[in-house]
């Protein structure tokens, strides 16, 4: 894992379509933005991993077995 420091506004470069921009620090919470082409797929980490809602699981089931 690259470990690096930014400051208030400043970007890192990922790729040549991909940048990440410090927008916001407050405390111990930090805002990134994302700016990629529409193509790359951005999620939360914790998001990916969260199990389904019953809802959810219901919806996939239903669409599996249509």
């Amino acid at each position: 894992m690259l470990v690096l420091s930014r400051k208030l506004g400043e970007s890192i470069q990922i790729g040549a379509d991909v940048r990440v921009t410090i927008a916001k620090i407050d405390g111990h919470s930090v805002r990134i933005g994302i700016e990629a082409p529409l193509s790359v797929s951005i999620k939360r980490q914790e998001i990916i991993f969260e199990a389904p809602s019953e809802e959810a699981a219901e919806r996939i089931l239903q669409a599996v077995s249509a």
